[in-house]
């Protein structure tokens, strides 16, 4: 799962420490593979779906359809697949290049952009909404929304192009906008994002199997919410573009018209396309966090969790998490070492250059800073589940005291945004390659006993 694994050990200041960290990421990982997480809460027996403890009689529909999208679309799909068989009817799912889509042979992948859309997802997104709208109450649609859903599955509301939504979404995510903030303008540019999906599928009854790379599992957050209601508004999205200064006038002459009642806003809770819609999260930042933290317990440390919803920015984020190991080694508080503190959540970077990077990267690159030249025993390895950390080609990074052999050059490594510029110099870069899935963050401080 880790590529570069025995080169980071031999790199590594305090090799056991580091292994432990990197051991704690692969299980949590692993933990959150789609097609594992698909099978351990979808069942099929005496011609009943049950997905959790919820029964869905399959003889009540005349077809059973898998629509979607995302970087773990296909991971659900082939899990399904395996699950129903010669039951299912077809289906498609917009999937990132990388994506491994063996095994699907009822299920039509369509290879789409990420983390930009493309003309692939305008295409995998038109394809789900004319499968949707061709449902009757007859009709099982199984929804398999993941992260990545939101540029995987593209399709642009009345006359805006595919240029305009990947121009303001590169501008928003540069800028630092958060998860909600960038999905509250995706929604209301999409004819497919804010429960959308869900309208265009009634009165079918509609399953929503959810890998959430997003704080708190939202459904109305994960991929933009498509079967999900929206308490966002057109004026909400405004109100993103203003707060951060992005310049999309296309976009803001759409948004304006929908605020003035020109075309239809997404539908709240109180909508009756909701009537039989219910949502289903099979993985999420929790299910990353629980697997490394047993693995860190089966390993005699003890596992302490901060937090699955860390947020705000990277760099910031990691001073507490170095806070919470130098009080750890200090005074036995929060947890007496050895220890494993664990965390997750979606961290941001506001883009202050033009180097390479992540929020992962940053992070650790911050937190690296803080441990240079101390003795203190500690090793962190953060990435980001999907194996790829915002524009980066690596997972994370793995960091101890030794890492920095300049502070100077890694504060203007930080300054210019380029992280993974920095750590790829110095071999501390985590590289996994694609995982399949997408639970977010995942970052790992191993805390030894101090000598």
């Amino acid at each position: 799962m880790i590529r570069n694994r025995e080169a980071l050990l031999e790199s590594a200041q305090d090799p056991e420490l580091a292994e432990l960290a990197l051991d704690c990421i692969a299980a949590g990982i692993r933990a959150a593979d789609p097609s594992h997480a698909t099978s351990e809460r979808i069942r099929l027996s005496d011609g009943r779906l049950r997905v959790g403890d919820e029964p869905y009689d399959l003889s009540a529909y005349d077809r059973v359809l898998v629509l979607g999208g995302g970087k773990a679309a296909a991971g659900v799909a082939r899990a399904l697949e395996t699950t129903l068989g010669n039951r299912l009817s077809g289906g498609v799912v917009g999937v990132p290049a990388d994506g491994d889509t063996a095994g699907l042979d009822h299920i039509e992948p369509v290879t789409a952009g990420h983390p930009t859309p493309t003309e692939g997802s305008v295409e995998a997104g038109e394809r789900v909404l004319t499968a949707a709208n061709e449902a009757d109450e007859r009709t099982l649609v199984l929804a398999v929304v993941t992260g990545g859903g939101s540029a995987c599955l593209a399709a642009p509301a009345g006359d805006l192009s595919l240029a305009v939504l990947r121009d303001v979404t590169d501008a928003l995510l540069a800028a630092g906008a958060d998860i909600g903030e960038t999905n509250a303008v995706r929604k209301h540019v999409s004819a497919l994002k804010g429960g959308r999906l869900a309208r265009a599928a009634a009165p079918a009854t509609v399953v929503g199997l959810l890998v959430s790379d997003v704080v708190g599992d939202d459904p109305a957050v994960v991929a933009s919410g498509p079967t999900a209601p929206d308490p966002t508004t057109h004026a909400d999205a405004l109100d993103v573009l203003d707060r951060y200064a992005i310049d999309a006038p296309a976009v803001r002459t759409h948004l304006e018209a929908g605020a003035r009642g020109d075309h239809p806003e997404t539908p709240d809770a109180g909508d009756a396309a909701f009537e039989r819609v219910t949502n289903h999260v099979l993985a999420g930042a929790r299910t990353a966090i629980d697997a490394a933290r047993d693995h860190a317990a089966a390993a005699g440390y003890e596992p302490l969790v901060l937090s699955s919803r860390v947020r705000g920015e990277a760099r910031e984020a990691a001073l507490t998490g170095v806070a919470v190991a130098e009080e750890a080694l200090a005074t036995g508080d929060p947890v007496a070492p050895p220890t494993v503190v664990l965390s997750g959540g979606e961290t941001t970077v506001t883009v202050q250059g033009s180097g390479t990077g992540g929020p992962n990267g940053e992070y650790a690159l911050r937190a690296a800073l803080e441990l240079a030249d101390t003795d203190a025993p500690v090793a962190l390895a953060c990435v980001d589940t999907d194996g790829r950390d915002g524009s980066a080609d690596a997972a994370g990074a793995l960091v101890d005291p030794g890492t920095i052999d300049g502070r100077g050059v890694a504060r203007d490594a930080l300054a210019r945004s380029d992280s993974h510029g920095y750590l790829a110099e110095r071999g501390a870069l985590v590289r996994t390659g694609a995982t399949g899935t997408n639970v977010n963050d995942l970052r790992v401080f191993v805390v030894g006993r101090q000598t």
